[in-house]
């Protein structure tokens, strides 16, 4: 009599849920980017927050209270406000500046092919990965070596000399996505070089150019290293603000570096929704 034994084979594993893999790493990473952002913005935080601290001393450092009289004696130190001042005209004219000498290169680069670009590709990055502390001895040796007196014109031109680059290789990134043909076409329809790059040109760089010059104020208001080779006796927000910590920081710096972040975000809020506007 023959036996015959039956095997019964056991049933494959159930392939895992892929939908389900994807919602527990979309869910990591939202996590993992809000707590980056988290860590960020805990020290604009906290500047904020002391910007209604109740302090009785010089030390701004221990919660005493809420207050919002430092909103209202915010002018109350006049060489915080005349450091603030420079600092807000010379990132001002270096937004304005090296915004438009930047868009001219960054332009010229992007459309062009000429003899040179290669120079100047490598002049710009090099500008853009030397250490600040290697510009602005270079920067403080030539104005030493030419007599020039240092102080607001010289801070203006250091800044306007390390934006350039950043401006230009932002409307450079522009300009190589700009469809030719919509140029061609209104030089076809009668209008001169001139009228095409300002009625046609301009317009589709603009979101270009509000970053690059955006990213140049910021790049000179919290400018410090370079500022402080090139400013002689001439202050700076920042460059008070140093000079201050020895003797304790007042409030009224806490609350000018808020006003300053939330200009900051409007500008950017205000330079999204342009560029949002123009894609549309």
């Amino acid at each position: 009599m023959t036996t015959v034994t039956t095997e019964t084979a056991e049933p494959d594993a159930l392939p895992a849920n892929p939908r389900r893999g994807k919602r527990t790493s979309g869910r990591a990473l939202r996590a993992w980017t809000l707590l980056v952002l988290a860590w960020l913005f805990l020290p604009v935080a906290g500047m904020i927050v002391f910007g209604f601290n109740d302090t009785q001393g010089k030390f701004n450092n221990t919660w005493q209270g809420f207050t919002l009289r430092w909103y209202r004696d915010l002018f109350a130190i006049p060489d915080l406000t005349v450091a603030l001042v420079n600092s807000l005209t010379i990132a001002t004219l270096t937004a304005v500046i090296a915004g438009a000498l930047g868009s001219l290169i960054g332009y010229a680069l992007g459309r062009y092919r000429f003899r040179g670009a290669g120079l100047t590709d490598l002049v710009m990055f090099a500008a853009i990965s030397a250490p600040e502390v290697v510009m602005g001895a270079s920067l403080l040796s030539m104005y030493l070596n030419l007599g020039i007196p240092r102080g607001y014109l010289t801070i203006l031109i250091a800044h306007v000399m390390f934006s350039v680059s950043f401006v230009a290789i932002t409307v450079r990134a522009r300009t190589v996505t700009l469809d030719p043909s919509l140029e061609e076409a209104a030089r076809d329809l009668g209008a001169t070089p001139a009228a095409t790059f300002r009625l046609v040109t301009v317009p589709m760089l603009l979101p270009g150019i509000l970053a690059g010059a955006v990213l140049a104020f910021a790049l000179s208001i919290d400018d410090f290293i370079i500022t402080n080779f090139t400013a002689g006796s001439t202050q700076t927000f920042p460059l008070w603000i140093w000079g201050a910590t020895r003797l304790g920081i007042p409030p009224q710096v806490n609350v000018m570096g808020t006003l300053i972040f939330a200009i900051g975000v409007i500008i950017a809020a205000a330079s999204t929704l342009a560029t949002r506007r123009n894609a549309r």
